[in-house]
Formats: C-alpha cells, structure tokens, sequence
C-alpha cells in the first residue's frame, strides 16, 4: 500500500529479524530472564551488522532509497551511530521531493512520524500530519473519512472509488500515526527501562501550528493525563499521574526557574525535584497527582 515507491523485501525481512530480536530481548530483560535477553542481544548485533553490510552504503544510503527503509533503519536502530543523521537527512530530502508528501504503507507509516523526532525532524513530522493533498491523513478527512482507509486513495482525486476488493475504508495501519500522536504530541510516553508504568514520560512536542492538545491514557494503574495549550504569549501543560506511579515531566521552557506550578516556582513545589535542562525543555521528576504548569514562551 506504498504511494509511488517500493522497498526491497529483503531489506524490510532482515529489518524486522534485527527488530524481533530486539524486542524479545527487552521482553526477557523485563521478566528477569537474563540469559535470554543476552541471547537475543547478540542475535540482534548479528543482524544489524549483516543488515548494514548488505544494504547501507557508505554514504548512509539504504537500498532501495525508499522512505520506508531509512525509517525502518532509524527506528529499529540498525545503524551506526554516525550515519543516522545522514540517513535522516536523505528520509527529509526524499519528503521534500516530493512536495513533503510520504510514499509509506503498511510497514512504515507507523514508525514514520516516531523516526523523524528521533532524528530531530519533528517540524517535518507535524508538516507531514498537517498536510491535505494526496497522499495524507488529512487527504482522507478532506474526502470525507471519518475513519482510516486501507489505501491512501480509497477515494481518488477525481471521486472515484479504487478496486472495491480491496478498499476497507475503516482499517488499522495507516492509523498507526495514532502512536505519536499520544506519545509526541500529547506528551503520553512509556519508559522502557521501568515497564508495566510504574514510571512514566511526559513530553510534550507543541508544534505544527497548533495552540493545544489533549490526552488520556488509561493504564493498569489509572488515568494519565496531558493537556497543552498555548495562548497568550504562554504555554500551560496540565498532567495527571496515577497512584504508585512517578514520572518524568519535561516542559518546553528555556530554563527550570521560568516554570511555575499552579502559581508557584514549580523547582520549590514538594513533590517535583528539577532534574536539570534536556534539549531546551526543563525536567521534573514528580510522584503521583495532578500539575498544573506555565511558563511564559519567546516572541
């Protein structure tokens, strides 16, 4: 279901052998299985390794140059650290090329808006999740959509419908973009390395041009909230942490003393420690409740 381009079917079968491996890895690492997280870690070095002699090439090209094979590189992290940026790079000039238009389908729309933060591309990410023209989601909406379709043009420029064989317009992949929108633009994130939300991320990516979002997550320990808005010269983030749940709440702000909670310096409110400055945003560590955050932005 790609728009106008292709992927190798060998580069996306090896991608995913690296990309299971890691997981059941991180799956064994969880339950205490140490020797099986070790096992299925070098099985993933092994094909990361084979992956980037077989297919990336020393200028941090994929094979086959599709949009789908560098966001599988990048999200999957099967390249070595100093060609990421480039194969970024490409992913960003073969959107542009194309009028900032995706040519994803099934196996990489998901993990297409998650690869462009990773890379420092969220800009791109909400231009992408913004745009109208075809191939989009907003595309879709302007067609009428109240639901995902199967193929990027259910409905084609000119009215007609595509082959009624195979045109669901109520189906699950291309809605996979729902993921960032929970985890980038609302804020909503897991933490790996505490699974089962015993703690949480809260990272808002207010971008795009739009002035709020709101989230809600129900997880195995209750409700987590995220709330932005911005207006009048101020951002405000409203979040909620459930019971015997803590959290790591990073907000846009250019410096921890310009955050404040419900009035208050938010550094000297119990129950948040500022944890220091990440990529131009101010971190806290908060246990369960809800906060109330402002701070004025640049004009």
């Amino acid at each position: 279901m790609a728009a106008g381009a292709g992927t190798p079917r060998d580069v996306l079968a090896t991608a995913y052998f690296a990309y299971s491996a890691s997981l059941l890895a991180k799956m064994a690492r969880a339950v205490g299985k140490e020797a099986d997280a070790r096992r299925y870690e070098a099985l993933f070095a092994r094909v990361r390794d084979a992956f980037d002699r077989a297919y990336l090439a020393p200028d941090g090209r994929i094979k086959g140059n599709s949009q789908t094979g560098c966001v599988l590189a990048l999200q999957m992290e099967l390249l070595p650290a100093e060609q990421r940026a480039a194969a970024a790079r490409y992913l960003v000039e073969d959107l542009r090329s194309r009028g900032w238009h995706l040519s994803t389908g099934f196996v990489g729309t998901g993990y297409l808006a998650p690869a462009l933060s990773r890379s420092g591309h969220t800009d791109v990410a909400y231009r992408l999740l913004t745009n109208d023209t075809y191939p989009s989601w907003g595309y879709e909406i302007r067609h009428g959509a109240t639901t995902i379709w199967e193929r990027w043009d259910g409905v084609m420029p000119d009215g007609r419908f595509q082959n009624p064989g195979m045109n669901s317009f109520n189906h699950y992949a291309f809605g996979a973009v729902g993921q960032w929108l929970f985890s980038a633009v609302a804020g909503i994130d897991t933490d790996p390395e505490q699974p089962g939300f015993r703690h949480v991320l809260i990272r808002p990516q207010p971008g795009g041009g739009l002035t709020w979002a709101r989230a809600t997550y129900q997880s195995i320990r209750g409700t987590i909230a995220s709330s932005w808005k911005r207006a009048g010269g101020r951002l405000t983030l409203d979040v909620t942490i459930p019971a015997n749940t803590t959290a790591a709440i990073v907000v846009p702000a250019p410096s921890g003393g310009a955050v404040t909670e419900s009035g208050r310096p938010a550094a000297a409110v119990e129950g948040l420690q500022f944890r220091g400055m990440v990529e131009g945003c101010a971190e806290f560590e908060a246990g369960s409740g809800e906060y109330h955050f402002a701070v004025a932005e640049a004009q």
